[in-house]
């Protein structure tokens, strides 16, 4: 395991944790790719990062992470979590992600999320009047 690399995971999910878009994004290559992968195409660049992470805090405001497993390589890690919150439209937040990142020079060159898009759907879709 490369400590390194670990640092820079834990600095990174602590701007995630802080709900922070502009700390996640400064951790990022200038050239780096964001891929949600749920029906969108990936995002790239600082800005466009930036953007993203701001649009999920945005869609759960109150989004926690839970570690469920962590493996670091020297210029990657895979981590998957349990997300859970509620939603911008009041629906409760419990879906699995899981991230694949990789590291260049000390930075978060691309990053790839999978996210239960079923589950994710269900929880920010807008509500049904009955």
């Amino acid at each position: 395991m490369s400590a390194d690399t670990r640092d820079l995971f834990e600095r990174y999910h602590a701007c995630w944790e802080a709900r922070d878009p502009d700390r996640i994004a400064e951790l990022h290559t200038v050239d780096s790719v964001f891929h949600l992968h749920s029906g969108q195409g990936p995002t790239q660049g600082r800005a466009a990062v930036r953007e993203a992470a701001a649009g999920t805090f945005a869609l759960v405001p109150d989004l926690t992470f839970e570690l469920v497993s962590l493996r670091v390589g020297e210029d990657f890690w895979v981590v998957q979590w349990k997300l859970t919150g509620t939603s911008a439209t009041g629906a409760a937040v419990d879906v699995d992600l899981a991230d694949f990142v990789l590291v260049e020079n000390g930075a978060v060159k691309e990053k790839h999320s999978y996210v239960d898009g079923v589950a994710m759907q269900a929880a920010t879709a807008p509500a049904e009047v009955a």
